[in-house]
């Protein structure tokens, strides 16, 4: 049946490990960078050592153990193979919580907070705040199938998110994102189906006006000058990954360090490390996220949804009016793109929730767990 639900069980050959080490170990590396800091990108010792580590201790058969225990499942929504963990609380009133990774996320994003939101007691939580979650993998990201055809933008996800939380049975949720997941989830919010609660996001993807920019005050101004330290010296990505995905895509599917350092030169640059981005990450949750771009071979599949994002602007922005839905967010000092509470009720009319953090960046919930459960947990009281 199209419709159906599948247990995914991931059980990698091999031979594909193996031919990774192999390719590993044939790198051919280019000069060292000639300045003194991350200015011009990944160092080469720091992606040297990631590397070495990468083929002589790190253990993927640990990572394929906690993706299967987590609970993987595969159903086709338009015309798309789509997958996604599905963790049921042991807390029977638990609020069905939809949770989208961005680029270069998956999953993985959310292993250190599935436990608490999941099952709050065993955390030292109540368990009025439990959730079931489904966390699904992008199209042409992880285990999900790559399109083939062009038009799987974020608009077109949050309508296949739809119908997989109705394929679930779930008639009450709400749903939580940041990067392209903040994207999918803001357009679930102007969708406002029925059954959706509200949402979370711990990055809002605006624009500010300019009647806000010319009546900043210091803290909003910062707030500007970040978003425009980020587009002039770390969106390089952005441009190249938006216009011309094919170009990069040949090295990120045939050179595994290639992948890993356009993948860790994000980590590197808009989380809350101060470009170590070893004091924040371990090497191994970092090489399992990279992972899963490697195995599934979707370096350029990925990099398409930004295309994919900005074809879809081209052809119409979307509704200026104010998303209706309950909304919290919550703001990383770490994170590049910021908005004030005030900029913040302009474009959420019901913001039950602004939390603003001390520490953290982009990849939130991996960087400060406790700080993103106790966001996620304060946003949707209002919904028990």
């Amino acid at each position: 049946m199209p419709d159906a639900i599948h247990a995914f069980h991931l059980s990698i050959p091999q031979a594909d490990l193996d031919d990774l080490r192999d390719r590993l170990a044939h790198t051919r590396w280019p000069d060292a960078e000639t300045v003194g800091d991350t200015s011009q990108g990944p160092q080469l010792a720091k992606l040297q050592a990631l590397a070495a580590h990468w083929q002589e201790r790190y253990d993927w058969r640990r990572c394929e153990a906690l993706l299967n225990g987590f609970g993987q499942h595969r159903t086709e929504i338009d015309g798309l193979g789509i997958h996604f963990l599905h963790v049921r609380s042991p807390e029977p009133d638990a609020l069905p919580l939809l949770m989208t990774h961005g680029w270069p996320g998956s999953v993985l994003e959310f292993r250190k907070v599935i436990g608490p939101l999941t099952d709050p007691v065993a955390h030292g939580g109540k368990a009025d705040d439990a959730f079931h979650l489904i966390v699904p993998s992008l199209p042409g990201f992880g285990f999900s199938d790559k399109p083939t055809a062009t038009g799987w933008h974020p608009d077109r996800i949050a309508d296949a998110w739809i119908a997989l939380m109705q394929r679930l049975g779930y008639e009450r949720w709400a749903a939580q994102g940041g990067d392209w997941g903040a994207a999918v989830t803001m357009a679930l919010g102007r969708r406002a189906p029925p059954g959706l609660l509200g949402i979370h996001l711990n990055m809002v993807m605006y624009q500010p006006t300019a009647q806000e920019r010319a009546e900043a005050t210091p803290q909003e101004q910062a707030m500007l000058d970040a978003a425009q330290r980020y587009m002039d010296e770390y969106a390089g990505y952005y441009k190249l990954q938006s216009t011309r995905p094919q170009s990069v895509g040949f090295g990120l599917a045939d050179s595994p360090v290639a992948l890993a350092a356009w993948i860790y030169a994000l980590f590197q640059d808009v989380a809350d490390c101060g470009g170590d981005v070893e004091s924040v990450f371990d090497r191994d949750e970092l090489l399992d996220d990279i992972m899963l771009y490697w195995l599934p071979n979707t370096g350029a599949s990925s990099a398409r949804l930004y295309w994919e994002a900005m074809q879809a602007m081209r052809q119409g922005a979307p509704a200026a009016d104010p998303i209706r839905v309950p909304a919290g967010i919550s703001m990383f000092p770490g994170e590049q793109l910021r908005l004030s509470r005030r900029w913040a009720e302009r474009r959420f009319s019901q913001l039950v929730h602004f939390g603003e953090l001390a520490q953290g960046g982009h990849f939130a919930a991996l960087e400060r767990p406790d700080d993103f459960v106790a966001e996620v947990r304060a946003t949707f009281r209002f919904a028990r």
